[in-house]
């Protein structure tokens, strides 16, 4: 080892983690290895983490960001091992498989990372792509090196495509048809969260009146143009209480600032305690990790953040599990095949820029029928794309059975 003991023991556990100077605790022979970048890739993998607990199956989880950490220790706790991924250098990823011995390795979306592949090639370690995505970004240039993804793709013998474009395009790279199944988003899998809606309610609106218009995972520049739409909504209904929750928790107080400069009092998230005499402010911001979820279950209005930038957007069934219509700006990108698909139901509206968004939730707060009917058909559509999870899990029990075979061995 090229590192130094004191060098090693000034990092911190992340970059240890990367480097593979320090190994998280071992499982016995044959665990699953689930590997999920960060915040996104963690959700949606949370209901299939669940499913194989269940099973009695042992989980080694691998992220690469530390936010994904911090969601991941939130949702799971101390039921499965969880750690930062080496990285994919030789020998790095290498140490940590001959540590953790997993039987079987599940790569979420399009995490496939050429070292992570040949060690686990070598070691004979079957490998299956969930969720697999590859986006309209990325894809150009997968297929401009399709000749070394073919080949570097070759250990994963089975990919579960989130959709039929996914597959098409795993396809163009020139991976055998055999091994593509469209089996659907595993996002669709969400379950709402077990929260005290009428708590949080409380926290934030005592009289439990209020309409509440969510701003969920906002980028910069986007609670800018907010807050320059925020006087109209207030002039036509002055109760409305307005909460913006940005997608970085490094952004918490320049958020602040743009608040301030717009000249709007507002109340922390964080400085609330559902005890005060007072009503909070108009305005709450969200300045914790970990809440969005819950606020699902009381907005009346569902305004989904990354979308009035080139971001791409954000997973509106978040929302849509709690029974919660979206209004989104233009940029769905990331989402498109979802965002098409609630259109369609009629459980979300796409606008075309910054105006429209305006407009859409001024409609909205003035006709609270509408309002019902969106989140009515997000309910019902939410309900008809049940059944992704089952059909993952059909999938790949081939390969659960042989790995409840091999630890029966004792292989």
């Amino acid at each position: 080892m090229i590192e130094s003991e004191a060098n090693c023991e000034a990092l911190p556990v992340k970059w240890k983690q990367h480097l593979a100077l320090a190994l998280p605790s071992p499982h016995t022979n044959g665990c699953i290895w689930i590997h999920a970048c960060s915040v996104g890739e963690v959700a949606s993998i949370a209901p299939l983490v669940t499913r194989l607990l269940e099973q009695h199956h042992p989980i080694h989880l691998t992220v690469v960001t530390k936010t994904g950490m911090g969601h991941a220790k939130r949702l799971f706790g101390e039921t499965i091992h969880i750690s930062y991924l080496p990285w994919d250098l030789p020998g790095r990823i290498a140490r940590l498989i001959d540590h953790i011995k997993p039987g079987l390795l599940l790569l979420t979306e399009t995490e496939f990372w050429p070292g992570m592949l040949n060690a686990c090639r070598k070691r004979e370690i079957p490998v299956i792509g969930i969720n697999t995505r590859i986006s309209d970004r990325s894809f150009p240039r997968y297929r401009a090196t399709k000749w070394l993804w073919k080949w570097w793709l070759q250990p994963v013998q089975l990919f579960l495509a989130q959709s039929s474009v996914d597959a098409t395009r795993l396809s163009m790279l020139g991976i055998d048809n055999e091994r593509i199944e469209p089996a659907g988003n595993l996002k669709y899998a969400i379950t709402p969260p077990e929260v005290d809606a009428g708590r949080i309610r409380e926290m934030i609106d005592p009289s439990g009146v209020r309409p509440i218009l969510l701003a969920a995972s906002t980028h910069h520049d986007e609670e800018k143009q907010i807050l320059s739409m925020w006087p109209l909504w207030k002039e036509v209904v002055p109760d409305l209480v307005l909460i913006l929750v940005p997608r970085h928790p490094q952004r918490f107080d320049s958020v602040a600032v743009d608040i301030e400069s717009a000249g709007e009092r507002f109340d922390r998230w964080s400085e609330l305690n559902g005890s005060r005499q007072q009503y909070p402010e108009q305005i709450i911001l969200i300045d914790s990790m970990g809440v969005l979820q819950k606020l699902f279950t009381i907005a009346d209005i569902a305004f989904i953040g990354g979308s009035l930038t080139p971001t791409g957007g954000h997973n509106p069934l978040e929302a849509a599990i709690c029974g919660r219509g979206v209004v989104t700006g233009p940029h769905i990108q990331n989402f498109r095949e979802i965002m098409g698909e609630m259109r369609t139901a009629h459980a979300a509206i796409v606008c075309r820029d910054a105006l429209e968004v305006e407009h859409a939730i001024l409609r909205l707060l003035q006709h609270p029928d509408e309002l019902r009917q969106l989140h009515a058909r997000a309910t019902i559509y939410m309900n008809e794309k049940s059944g992704v999870l089952d059909r993952v899990l059909h999938a790949i029990q081939p390969w659960l059975t042989a790995l409840n075979g091999n630890q029966l061995k004792g292989k």
